[in-house]
């Protein structure tokens, strides 16, 4: 690994008060996802840093709910923790293999994406070797005094208070239920969202009507699943998106290189206005639906149907904007609006799957430190190019918490290491894993700047762009 010095502070002295309550942690990270995992694992074997990690679950458990037998990641084994950041890290996926007997099980199953499970346990063993992470802590108050984070916990040993220069905030995104759905979810019937799926796929399965709302992969894993067993059942199946069509993932190669340093930097250097415009016009490069699962969903649907008609419904352009219960009858009504023809209409249904995603919220407990988070115009946090948020820079960094500043690739695990390699620079003052600057063949912005093409210049007519080499096309 690199250890080229930068021309920043050397840590802080914070490692030398040990124990005791005179310990400092040069950073608290909060929260156990695969991104703070990552980080944690990067950040053992740096010699003199102190960090510490808390989560208030029992142990690591990435979307329980989702743990479909045959469901794999859609990002290759590369995009674990560690790898992209340091290939020869003892907390790689490939080191997990080997050591757990199965490492020429995946070599003849030639096949680069881990499966979802296979990946929650490969993190379970990452967690169980780092003595930084602290699981069952729960933060229930952070707060600010003399360039010291305050984080009271409540831990296995009870309430105590821990010292950190800097925070790194890995709290995650939540369930997001519809505001159209917020009635009937706490109306009663069986309304559930799909981080609930695998728990409840027994209830769901027991009524007459089932209807999955949602556009992207969980949906479509959730409806195929589903399907498959139809007819053991005998229930009506409904799947209900917004989207003009059941959208697949772009997952073609100079796409992939928007998932770049570059195109982060660019991202990052648009108006916050159009920042956020371009967002809702990327979601299926990062919300789409595998497109070999879309072929086996209709290679199914075709299976079935030569017994006869499928009891089931795929219904486009239609957008969730009411709901209700009815006791008596024991189901749900939906309300839908086509939003090509404008017209109305209803949907009765006895269960319902809301495929509807994760948002952020922020947590409760930074509260008592709003005053040193930098926000936007919208109230959000206002995130550097570096990562952090934080009004004094260095102090407060965010994991999948900056879609609308960084882009698209906020929550993509192939860009964890990257970012945290950002972060460790930030923290520890030099680049102690190197740090890629320019990995596509691409241009993003207008050619002719400082990284741009030589010999390429702009007009000043908008859109138009001059060549003035061979072989440079505008």
């Amino acid at each position: 690994m690199s250890t080229s010095a930068l021309n920043t502070p050397a840590l802080s002295t914070s490692a030398l008060s040990s124990s005791g309550a005179g310990r400092i942690y040069d950073f608290a990270g909060i929260g156990v996802g695969p991104f703070n995992l990552g980080l944690a694992a990067l950040s053992e074997p740096i010699d003199g840093l102190d960090g510490v990690f808390l989560e208030r679950r029992e142990s690591f458990d990435w979307h329980p709910g989702m743990m479909l037998e045959p469901a794999h990641l859609q990002v290759p084994f590369l995009a674990d923790l560690v790898t992209l950041a340091d290939p020869t890290s003892p907390y790689t996926f490939l080191n997990f293999l080997k050591q757990t007997g199965r490492l020429y099980r995946f070599y003849i199953r030639e096949n680069f994406y881990p499966l979802r499970a296979e990946y929650n346990q490969y993190c379970q063993w990452v967690a169980a070797q780092l003595a930084s992470v602290r699981f069952g802590t729960d933060v229930t108050e952070v707060t600010y005094d003399d360039g010291v984070y305050r984080i009271a916990v409540n831990g296995p040993d009870g309430r105590e208070v821990l010292r950190a220069r800097r925070l790194v905030l890995g709290t995650g995104t939540s369930p997001y239920i519809p505001g159209a759905c917020a009635g009937i979810a706490q109306a009663g019937g069986l309304v559930l969202h799909n981080a609930d799926y695998l728990a409840r796929k027994s209830e769901l399965q027991k009524r007459r009507s089932i209807t999955v709302v949602g556009s992207g992969q969980s949906a479509a894993e959730i409806y195929y699943e589903l399907l498959q067993e139809i007819d053991v059942h005998g229930y009506q199946l409904n799947w209900v998106t917004r989207s003009g069509r059941f959208f697949p993932l772009e997952y073609t190669k100079l796409t992939l290189e928007m998932t770049s340093p570059e195109y982060v930097d660019y991202f990052h250097g648009l108006p916050q206005d159009q920042r956020d415009g371009l967002i809702k016009t990327q979601k299926n490069l990062y919300k789409g639906i595998n497109s070999e699962l879309i072929e086996a969903i209709y290679d199914l649907l075709y299976i079935k149907s030569l017994s006869g008609m499928v009891d089931t419904r795929l219904l486009t352009h239609s957008t969730l904007t009411g709901a209700s219960w009815d006791p008596a009858a024991g189901s749900h009504t939906l309300q839908l609006r086509h939003g090509e023809q404008g017209a109305d209409y209803a949907l009765d249904t006895e269960a319902v799957v809301l495929a509807t995603g994760y948002a952020y919220r922020e947590p409760e407990f930074l509260a008592g430190v709003h005053d040193r988070i930098a926000r936007d115009s919208r109230g959000r946090f206002a995130v550097d190019r570096n990562y952090s948020t934080g009004v004094e820079p260095g102090e407060i960094f965010v994991q999948n918490a900056e879609l609308h500043t960084h882009g698209f690739v906020t929550p993509d695990l192939g860009m964890a290491a990257y970012r945290n390699s950002c972060i460790l620079r930030e923290i520890t003052g030099r680049e102690v894993y190197p740090v890629e600057r320019s990995i596509a063949f691409q241009e993003f912005g207008v050619p002719g700047g400082p990284e741009g093409l030589a010999g390429v210049r702009e007009t000043g007519v908008p859109g138009a762009v001059v060549a003035e080499s061979e072989g440079v096309h505008a």
